[in-house]
């Protein structure tokens, strides 16, 4: 199984971006899928999970309205639209799959995911 991200790049304040992440091996439609990202020496931290199937979406507080998360399920990828984006957004963004239901005291635990993507790095200039 593996995960592959794209889309990173720099961007000035306000703008946006698009990531992606492809998978092979396994699903996207049948798993859950889920962003976590690392700013420059701080913790990586969950960002947003989706659901297997046409299930529930959670969002961090930090992002939620300014980020969209979409299944695309001909291409077995997830996306991530990032809009209004701001320095505080720049970060290595990881994408993950756990074959775990959801449970509202680990989703967005790192221990949860059993498979990373490279990350794609996002730099947000001011």
């Amino acid at each position: 199984v593996q995960l592959q991200a794209s889309g990173g790049g720099l961007v000035q304040a306000g703008g946006s971006l698009r990531l992606s992440c492809v998978a092979s091996g396994r699903s996207v439609s049948n798993y859950a899928m889920a962003w976590f990202r690392q700013a420059p020496e701080k913790e990586r931290k969950f960002v947003v999970r989706i659901g297997p199937g046409g299930g529930r979406i959670d969002y961090a507080d930090a992002v939620q309205g300014r980020f969209t998360i979409s299944r695309d399920i001909s291409n077995n990828a997830v996306h991530l639209q990032m809009n209004s984006l701001s320095p505080e957004d720049t970060a290595v963004y990881y994408c993950a799959s756990s074959p775990r239901g959801y449970s509202r005291q680990t989703y967005k635990v790192k221990n949860e995911y059993d498979v990373w993507g490279q990350g794609t790095e996002v730099t947000v200039s001011s």
